[in-house]
């Protein structure tokens, strides 16, 4: 440009921020931002008028033009600008697209002619007229909308909605549609007068949500239709009404965030024919909460009216529901838990009456130095309620202990660790509606370990190799042999986590007595390409049986079975994991392993278990099953996932869940299929099947990046 030329644009940016129009969102009292115009020619005709051409570039706030002529005319104040025109609002929020335009200098309104609106690189509205209005509002005349790309070689869209006029409101982010016509491959399916649809930024609005198709063997074909609530930037209420041939249903979803917490309630209420003249329904709910001085409290909520409806809807598939409330603060030195627990099994009025229905814990953990290592001191309370005042079937109980505790380490000569634990426990225990248990009973019980650690580590420039036998003696007195009922120890395991500890017993009714042995040996290989390789055999060995795992096969007698682990960790994604339990004989009453892999396409999971039957731990028959949870992503339109859980014993799916989605650059389509037997005796499964459509373009439902229609890349 010349000398002159770059006064003249001066000049017309200078006439651009002169116009009276504010910007939409500046206070009152204060103009447009600054324009700035770029072109290759600019002059001023005999007229007055000022003209740019060339490559014209126009910039206001976040507004930007781009044409090849534009003509401004200071006696109107209007700008005439020629195409093909660009114009861009926002991060890529709004793109118009036109051939001609009338435009105010500020660029928010005006009329713009065989134009196209572009919504977030999205939703495509092309019109005949485009006529911008406060610089909010974007009226649109003979449209045509849709979200899937149109070329030479797609003329005909998969799905396009028509419309006489379209009203975008740029502040609110909603889509007016009057007449619309809703076209598959051009084919009218649907017309609605009237039709109010997000626009593609907007991601919480009040509205209905995409609709999914049910048909299930117990209630048959059926459709729910969500509506979305927003009732506040931090509240939201969904509503599903489900109609199917044998219910009528509405489900529910209450969600609230809190400046230090969230709670979430879901539910439901149905009429139906499986159980007549009944109101059924069900509501859970949980939230989450940090209160002052570092305290944190969570709540869990379960009701359903019968045993049977969250298997019929194929909700959550619980048969004994837990609701409970939570208080913990943890630090450095201090522990805090109190919690309270509420069991219940719909419908089983009896069993009901004779489980522990009210459970409360409470326990207060102090540590602190004390004679060269570490002490800590443990406050606690328990008790569980029964309904039933029966005598021993209705039994109540209340306890209270105290725990002293200390704990030294120290390295000896050759790198052996070296560790001495000891503990002092009083324990109270009270009964109720238990004539064998009426006095109050107490024990005091000491107890104490030595543990001794040798790790054996070769490191090069090779692989690294760690070999470490651990040996625990543990002496605990024979105070803690009691006949008191076992109410809350009622299955004891053999694993990982509790071969080195003073008692094997979950909970306190129960402490592991007298002397033995926790023996373990572990191999740890780490290999220079990425893997690693573990190995693990430990048992316990005792002084003498007190017969305190009589019910328990891998602990009981003087000697426990094997522990036998092994873990392995590929590089690539692969993982497993693998423990046994093993007697002498090398029979194995516990097999069980894990595995999964994290592939760029493929994910999946797995696990495959084998129990021996155990009448004492409510396991009449042995479990022999493994499960598989997967997804496939063939390729950017098309994944399929998997879940089944496989009974090897009575050879069939025990629950098997399969869906396939396709995702195109306008729709996701899913379908899903379930079958599971909720019964043990049951012969035949129940099936259900789900369908859902979703057109993009709508709200930003998305959640990740859709194809692009591969025949327009020519």
């Amino acid at each position: 440009m010349s000398a002159g030329a770059l006064l003249r644009a001066a000049a017309l940016a200078a006439a651009l921020a002169a116009a009276p129009a504010a910007a939409q969102d500046a206070p009152d009292g204060e103009g447009a931002e600054p324009a700035t115009l770029l072109a290759d020619r600019v002059e001023i005709d005999a007229a007055g008028r000022l003209i740019a051409s060339g490559d014209v570039e126009a910039l206001q706030g976040e507004t930007r033009l781009t044409a090849s002529r534009i003509v401004y005319d200071g006696a109107t104040g209007a700008l005439s600008v020629e195409g093909p025109i660009t114009i861009a609002q926002g991060a890529g929020e709004a793109l118009l697209l036109a051939d001609a335009a009338e435009l105010s200098p500020d660029l928010r309104d005006g009329l713009l002619r065989s134009a196209r609106l572009v919504l977030d690189r999205q939703l495509q509205l092309a019109a005949a007229e485009i006529n911008r209005v406060e610089g909010r509002y974007t009226q649109l005349s003979k449209v045509v909308a849709s979200s899937c790309e149109v070329c030479a070689a797609n003329p005909v869209p998969l799905w396009q909605i028509r419309a006489s006029r379209i009203v975008h409101d740029t502040q609110e982010k909603q889509l007016y549609f009057e007449n619309a016509r809703f076209e598959l491959y051009g084919v009218p399916v649907l017309y609605l007068p009237q039709l109010r649809l997000p626009d593609p930024t907007l991601e919480r609005a009040t509205g209905f949500l995409a609709p999914r198709f049910v048909r299930t063997d117990e209630l048959g074909f059926g459709i729910k239709a969500p509506y979305f609530i927003a009732l506040s930037p931090s509240r939201d209420l969904t509503l599903a009404p489900y109609v199917s041939a044998r219910s009528l249903t509405v489900e529910g979803r209450y969600r609230q965030a809190f400046r230090t917490g969230t709670l979430q309630f879901d539910g439901a209420i149905s009429r139906d024919d499986i159980v007549p003249d009944e109101v059924r329904g069900y509501l859970f709910g949980r939230g989450a909460f940090s209160l002052p001085r570092g305290y944190r409290l969570t709540f869990d909520v379960e009701y359903a009216s019968d045993a049977d409806y969250l298997d019929d809807y194929g909700f959550y598939g619980k048969r004994r529901l837990d609701s409970s409330l939570r208080l913990v603060k943890a630090e450095h030195d201090y522990l805090f838990e109190a919690e309270g627990l509420h069991f219940y099994v719909p419908g089983a009025d009896v069993g009901n009456e004779r489980r522990p229905s009210l459970i409360g814990d409470l326990s207060v953990t102090r540590r602190f130095d004390l004679a060269g290592g570490t002490g800590s001191l443990r406050l606690a309370a328990h008790g569980h309620e029964r309904p039933s005042s029966e005598d021993v079937l209705g039994r109540d109980v209340g306890r209270i202990e105290a725990e002293l505790g200390w704990r030294g380490d120290a390295v000896l000569p050759g790198g052996l660790l070296f560790a001495a634990e000891t503990r002092l426990l009083a324990q109270a225990d009270a009964y109720g509606d238990d004539s064998d248990n009426r006095d109050t009973q107490t024990r005091v019980i000491p107890a104490a370990a030595v543990e001794l650690r040798w790790p054996w580590v070769k490191q090069g420039s090779g692989a690294s190799h760690v070999i470490e036998p651990v040996a625990q003696i543990v002496w605990t007195g024979e105070e803690a042999l009691t006949d008191r009922p076992a109410e809350e120890s009622g299955q004891v395991a053999l694993d990982e986590g509790n071969l080195f500890s003073f008692s094997r017993f979950p909970a306190g009714d129960r402490l592991e007595a007298g002397l033995r042995a926790n023996l373990g040996l572990s191999y740890t290989r780490h290999d220079p390409g990425g893997w690693s390789l573990g190995l693990a055999a430990g048992r316990v060995l005792r002084a003498d049986d007190e017969g305190q795992f009589a019910r328990f096969d891998a602990l009981d007698g003087a000697r426990s079975d094997w522990l036998l682990a092994a873990r392995l960790d590929l590089a690539q994604g692969f993982r497993v994991d693998g423990r046994a339990l093993v007697d002498d004989d090398l029979e194995a009453e516990l097999i069980e392993a894990q595995f999964g892999w994290a592939g760029e396409r493929l994910d999946f999971a797995g696990s495959y278990t084998w129990l021996e039957a155990a009448p004492a731990e409510a396991r009449p028959e042995a479990v022999n099953q493994w499960r598989v949870d997967g997804a496939l992503r063939w390729n950017d339109r098309w994944s399929a996932s998997a879940d089944i859980a496989y009974d090897l014993a009575r050879d069939r799916a025990a629950d098997a869940t399969f869906g396939v989605e396709y995702r195109a650059n306008c729709v996701t389509v899913d379908v899903g299929l379930r079958q599971r037997y909720t019964e043990p005796d049951q012969d035949d499964p129940s099936t259900s099947i789900d369908f859902g459509i979703e057109l993009a373009g709508f709200g930003g439902t998305s959640d990740g990046p859709r194809p692009r229609n591969r025949s327009c890349l020519r």
